[in-house]
This record gives structure tokens, C-alpha cells and sequence, in this order.
């Protein structure tokens, strides 16, 4: 078996990378050791072919969060794999917003499960509420239904297409639905678009479909979505019997979480 000292492996894939740093994650989790032992310790000799396998799958454009099987969200890591989206630093607005307003023991629904991080951040931030989770995608679930069986979490999951398969109102929906105009999909990076599952990006040509479909069906007396760049308005025209009643940024300044309320004469 062929060896290698640290120091050299490392920087010989550095070189060959975007980000530099994820040679540094890749090295950390093949040999079990953190960066920064691995950064004192480069006279120690490893075997180069396992993070050079790892390391061309990057190049190659897949996320590192797929490679890793995990990603970080809310303080929690959660199993990822190509059937579910990665879950990103913006949507934890959406799960501050919820922890913050949600009722004492409120029903609680997330549209999207994905990797069942939302619903699964609610309900051990949350334990009072009860929280369900649906998804179209049956693979998706198995994803989410992995994690919470992980973390403890009591969150029932459902296959449904929106609301088909669901009976009944809530106090509050939550989702980060597919938002994104598929013109705009085109164009996205090539990891996202080419790796990550299409239907958990983007709904149609106008963006707006899914969110109509929660808006239209009014099962909550409170709506918090995820939104896009520049789609604040364009929600506001699909509200239907919902008003905007509060809008979070991100860290850039981006409309990114829209709270709406059914208005009283619904």
C-alpha cells in the first residue's frame, strides 16, 4: 500500500480544489483526526487513495455535504444525501420565527420535509408542539424519518402531494417550499442544479406555484415561508386571504422568511 505524508497529500489536493478548506474536512473525516491535528502532525503518513477518491467527487462538482453523508443545521447534524436538499444557514430564520411565535401546544405542519430539518428543530427546540411533516417524495422521507429516529424526535411524517393526504387545520404551517423560477434554475451552479433534487428547488416557470397551493388552502390560521430574492411581492399577489404581517432578512439584507395571517374576514 502506497503512503503518503500528510503535509504533501495535502497540499498537493489543495491545489487542485476551489475551496481549500475541504481537503482539510475530507482528510479529517478518513482519518479520523481533526484539522488541526492534522495540521501539527504532517510527517504522519497515510494512505492517499480514500481522500483522492472523495477529493475527485468534488472536483467533479458534487457538495461536500453529500460526500460527507451530513450537514449542519440549527446545532444539529443530519444525514444528506442527493433525495433531499441541503439544508442552508437561511432557513434557521424560519425556525427561529417558528420557536418564537408558535403557540403553547400548537399543531404545527411543515410543507416539504426534505431532510426533516425544520420539523425535527421544532420539535426538540419545541417539545410542547406537535409537529407533522409531508412530502411528495417518498425517498425524501426516508431521509427525514432516518434523522428523526436519530435525534429523538416525535414528528409525524406523511406522503403527500401538498394537502392531498391531509386532514384537518393546524395553528401554524412552516415551509421552505421550491421557490425558485425554473428559468433561474438554469441557471444555478452546477452542483446545485446537477446534484441536488430538482423538485425540492424549483416548482415551475413563475416560482410561486407551491406557495399558492399553501396560500389556496388556508389549513392555518399562520403561514411562514421561505422565500427567494426579489419574490416578496410576487407572494404578496398569490396571498389570497393572507396578508404580510412580517418579513425577516437574511444576513445580506434579503427578504428571506415572510410571515402571513389569514385575514379576519376569512
Amino acid at each position: 500500500m502506497t503512503r503518503e505524508p500528510i503535509a504533501s497529500l495535502r497540499a498537493r489536493l489543495r491545489a487542485r480544489v476551489d475551496n481549500p478548506r475541504d481537503v482539510d474536512v475530507l482528510l479529517a473525516d478518513v482519518s479520523g483526526r481533526t484539522p488541526a491535528w492534522l495540521f501539527a502532525h504532517g510527517e504522519y503518513e497515510m494512505d492517499p487513495a480514500p481522500v483522492e477518491a472523495l477529493v475527485q467527487r468534488r472536483i467533479d462538482g458534487e457538495p461536500l455535504q453529500y460526500i460527507r453523508g451530513r450537514a449542519e443545521f440549527f446545532g444539529r447534524e443530519f444525514f444528506v444525501d442527493d433525495r433531499v436538499l441541503i439544508p442552508r444557514p437561511e432557513t434557521e430564520l424560519l425556525v427561529e420565527a417558528a420557536i418564537a411565535q408558535a403557540p403553547l401546544g400548537a399543531r404545527v405542519l411543515d410543507v416539504g420535509s426534505g431532510s426533516g430539518c425544520i420539523a425535527i428543530s421544532l420539535e426538540r427546540e419545541r417539545p410542547d408542539l406537535k409537529v407533522s411533516s409531508i412530502d411528495v417524495a417518498v425517498s425524501a422521507l426516508a431521509v427525514a424519518s432516518r434523522n428523526a429516529r436519530e435525534h429523538d424526535a416525535r414528528v409525524r411524517f406523511a406522503a403527500s402531494d401538498a394537502f392531498e393526504a391531509i386532514r384537518g387545520k393546524f395553528d401554524l404551517i412552516v415551509s421552505n417550499p421550491p421557490y425558485i423560477p425554473i428559468a433561474d434554475y438554469e441557471q444555478l451552479a452546477v452542483e446545485v442544479r446537477d446534484h441536488e433534487p430538482r423538485g425540492a428547488l424549483t416548482p415551475g416557470p413563475l416560482g410561486t406555484e407551491m406557495i399558492e397551493r399553501i396560500l389556496d388552502a388556508g389549513r392555518a390560521p399562520v403561514v411562514m415561508l421561505e422565500i427567494g430574492f426579489g419574490q416578496l411581492d410576487d407572494v404578496r399577489e398569490v396571498a389570497g386571504g393572507y396578508e404580510i404581517t412580517d418579513v425577516i432578512n437574511d444576513l445580506a439584507g434579503i427578504e428571506r422568511v415572510v410571515v402571513l395571517s389569514r385575514n379576519a374576514s376569512q
